[in-house]
């Protein structure tokens, strides 16, 4: 029984309204962890995930018995993550396309080279992808940008803005895999990386992903889909009920901080031209005004160079900004596709321990001669029975037996669903950890490359109305 399923805020500039966390409430069942606690908890959890660097004091885990309450993933397994040097490969074809070079280091003892590379095109970064969900489909894989993404197009998909936004974003993604302490060691990773037969990797992974056991009938795929989305789980896990509240509340506030970057873009643009349109005022003023035309002409000119200034600077700032937050609301996507397999896999368990509960209640009457049940329905099918040739007796004792069979059946069923459902729980919850840590990392570094192209562009106005002042005055 599986489906594979899938905010606004005011428009007042009001950054109190970004909600980041979930605020303590009464009716919480357990007391919620403060912010060092939840990163203790983050690096418990994401020691036990493999990063655990005893020698190295600035890795995730200490050798203190403190750990770094906000800790560094720059001692990940696989680092230095790049891609680069985007190249037009048979151009002039029908078969052209771009390549990007794939470089990384590591330590990891399954790489053939500490320093990884190879030559990917964006296809290759799909097929990883989609074979790292096939096989982890517990873990969040971050996702990749869409393959004809209009927003990034100027002029066509081979021209050069388009190839480095879409370089920017596939280094984003190899980032992310490079910092996950699972998805860094697997070998699909690292024949991404290194493999210089990755051809002939991508056809065995075909191949085998060809032989599975026959799938089921479309009727049933569907009516399973459509019985999981309309029923709910019965049994809310809390842990992930506030889990997917703190994604919606970063979701939300994301959306925000989307919609006051896009309005302050739109905001400096106007007020470039309105600095260009005043420069043009000033010239003409200082044609007439033949006294002080050398002032004014300094004038025309700081604010022409303050209005370039503010249009390219703030256009280099706001894009990549904008794009990171795309990015981002792209991966808490992911994890919430993930939080909706895990309530596939609660719902398997609560609906296989339903149906065992029926059939022992139904065996349970049977044995108590009350037959198939109380209802008129029930009751006529009992009776057909006991009219074929009498045999009401022998057909009692074979229904006992075949509903034994099913309980027994049912029984392996439940605690089966029940362990996978238990351990998809375990991962689910590693992986908030993971989560949590890579989008602390990556929220520090779009602030922080936000700021610094705030500080560029007023360091640049500054500069343009410095040379409106004549030296020595």
């Amino acid at each position: 029984m599986q489906s594979h399923g899938q905010d606004t805020a005011g428009d007042g500039d009001d950054f109190g309204s970004v909600a980041w966390e979930t605020a303590p409430t009464a009716s919480t069942a357990a007391e919620p962890l403060s912010a060092s606690q939840g990163d203790l908890q983050d690096v418990t959890q994401y020691q036990s995930l493999g990063y655990d660097h005893q020698s190295d004091p600035t890795s995730v885990v200490a050798s203190s018995s403190h750990p770094d309450p906000h800790p560094s993933l720059s001692n990940t397994p696989v680092h230095s993550a790049q891609v680069k040097d985007g190249k037009v490969e048979l151009e002039g074809t029908s078969e052209t396309f771009v390549s990007y070079l794939v470089t990384a280091k590591t330590d990891l003892p399954i790489y053939t080279s500490k320093a990884p590379s190879s030559r990917r095109r964006f296809q290759d970064f799909v097929f990883m992808r989609d074979l790292l969900t096939r096989d982890f489909p517990a873990c969040v894989v971050p996702p990749l940008p869409d393959k004809h993404r209009m927003e990034y197009v100027v002029g066509d998909r081979f021209s050069a803005d388009f190839i480095e936004r879409r370089r920017v974003d596939l280094q984003r993604f190899l980032e992310r895999l490079s910092r996950h302490p699972k998805l860094s060691r697997t070998s699909i990773f690292q024949n991404f990386l290194e493999s210089t037969e990755w051809n002939v990797y991508k056809h065995k992974q075909l191949a085998n992903s060809s032989d599975p056991e026959p799938p089921s009938g479309l009727l049933d795929n569907l009516s399973d889909t459509l019985l999981n989305a309309f029923t709910k789980v019965k049994k809310p896990d809390e842990r992930f009920v506030e889990i997917r509240a703190n994604l919606d509340q970063f979701e939300e506030g994301l959306a925000s901080i989307e919609r006051l970057g896009a309005r302050s873009k739109t905001r400096l643009g106007d007020l470039s031209g309105d600095y260009e349109d005043m420069a043009m005022s000033v010239q003409g003023l200082g044609y007439l005004e033949s006294g002080i035309t050398d002032p004014l002409m300094r004038f025309e000119r700081a604010l022409v160079e303050f209005g370039s200034s503010v249009r390219e600077n703030a256009g280099m700032a706001s894009d990549p900004f904008l794009e990171h937050l795309h990015s981002l609301l792209a991966y808490s996507a992911s994890f919430k596709s993930v939080l909706k397999l895990r309530d596939q896999k609660q719902l398997d368990f609560e609906e296989l321990s339903q149906y065992l509960s029926n059939v022992a209640t139904e065996r349970d009457r049977l044995a108590g001669g009350y037959g198939y049940g109380m209802g008129l329905g029930s009751y006529f099918k009992e009776k057909v029975e006991s009219l074929r040739g009498g045999e009401a007796d022998g057909s009692k004792e074979a229904r006992l037996i075949r509903l034994d069979a099913k309980i027994k059946e049912l029984q392996d069923a439940v605690i089966h669903s029940q362990d996978t459902s238990q351990a998809f729980n375990e991962e689910v919850l590693a992986e908030h950890a993971v989560f949590r840590l890579i989008k602390r990392a990556e929220m520090k570094e779009l602030l922080g490359s936000f700021a610094d192209g705030q500080i560029a562009m007023h360091k640049a106005s500054q500069a343009a109305w410095d040379k409106m002042i004549p030296k020595g005055a």
